[in-house]
């Protein structure tokens, strides 16, 4: 191995982490001995960690993302922030950073090691996550969601349980687990580009006690949870626990929870949509995203009708109000020929 191999590239960029920062990860900021940005592909935020300086709890130049679980050194914020493929092309730039010249022959990207190359993207580990996580029946997500009066579960394939869901809470405090229940965020194809974490407590009484128990992890742009296929018609709205609410009384109607209201109004139009309903959440964000969608859909010749609910979510009329009124809350805010193509009549 030459003295500039990855291990010494590696060094040397510890060495100047800030100034890799500011260069790779110029949308973060330092803070103490830290420096904050919103993932390793230079995103705003405040989810990923990186050491700016040796200290007890670890190296310079080591990151995490303390939202997806990746983590690696600064060779790997190279090649994500740059969206490089060869490692050759990695040790190129990190060697024109550190002002170091380019050995001759340079190796061939397959004989290194496997253990040089930078962790799984997001999306793969989205999808790793997925796999191994089971089906909801008998498990304490299936419990979490009949607490909430969610209880018409068929068609639900995109929700799982995983029962030992890895939780970091931040850079300095340890891991943890705890069931989760895991929600497969897809394309209009059906392509799993990332999945949606809840963590919950172990009898499924309720969310884990933990600071975020909410938590996404690959593509979301543009993506939803979905529940059946949209053709014609589709319900929109941001959390899983909304859609999944105006299900137990629209149960045929296709249904897609896109995470946050920011997505919900840079959703993706399926191509033989003509009608769109917005489920607006009783905040201000709702009500934009709402209005977006309505200047969105006019402009492609999509009918979009917005559903309120009474109380603050669906969620909450569904628990607090019940079905019967639920019915009689969206009746008249659909169009006539949904009431009954999808309206679930009343059990007798």
């Amino acid at each position: 191995m030459t003295l500039h191999d990855a291990g010494d590239l590696a060094r040397r960029l510890a060495e100047n982490a800030e100034a890799v920062c500011r260069r790779y990860l110029s949308a973060g900021r330092r803070h103490g001995n830290y420096w904050l940005v919103g993932d390793v592909r230079n995103a705003p935020g405040r989810s990923l960690f990186v050491r700016l300086h040796d200290t007890a709890n670890g190296r310079a130049g080591k990151w995490t993302d303390a939202q997806s679980g990746e983590h690696g050194d600064l060779l790997d914020v190279i090649r994500e922030s740059l969206d490089l493929v060869d490692f050759r092309d990695v040790a190129d730039e990190a060697r024109a950073f550190l002002s170091l010249p380019r050995p001759d022959p340079a190796p061939s990207s397959r004989d290194r090691p496997t253990q040089e190359r930078s962790p799984a993207s997001s999306s793969e580990a989205a999808r790793r996550l997925w796999a191994m996580s089971g089906p909801i029946m008998g498990t304490s997500v299936e419990a979490y969601l009949h607490r909430r009066d969610m209880t018409l579960l068929h068609g639900t394939g995109a929700l799982r349980f995983h029962p030992y869901c890895y939780y970091r809470p931040d850079e300095d405090r340890p891991t943890e687990t705890w069931p989760a229940m895991i929600a497969a965020v897809t394309d209009l194809d059906g392509t799993l580009t990332g999945v949606h974490r809840t963590w919950l407590a172990a009898d499924g009484r309720g969310k884990a006690p933990v600071d975020h128990p909410r938590r996404a992890l690959g593509g979301l742009l543009g993506h939803a949870v979905h529940f059946g296929v949209a053709s014609d018609v589709l319900a929109a709205g941001e959390g899983i626990e909304t859609v999944l609410s105006l299900r137990q009384v629209l149960p045929d109607l296709p249904l897609g929870a896109c995470l946050s209201s920011a997505n919900l109004a840079g959703m993706t139009f399926p191509p033989m949509l003509r009608r769109l309903y917005v489920l607006r959440d009783d905040d201000p964000a709702g009500g934009h995203a709402a209005a977006t969608l309505m200047t969105r859909t006019q402009e492609t010749g999509i009918e979009c009708l917005v559903l309120s609910p009474r109380l603050a979510d669906f969620n909450d009329d569904l628990r607090y109000l019940g079905r019967g009124a639920m019915r009689a809350i969206l009746h008249p805010q659909l169009a006539p020929q949904d009431v009954a193509r999808f309206l679930q009549p009343v059990a007798h």
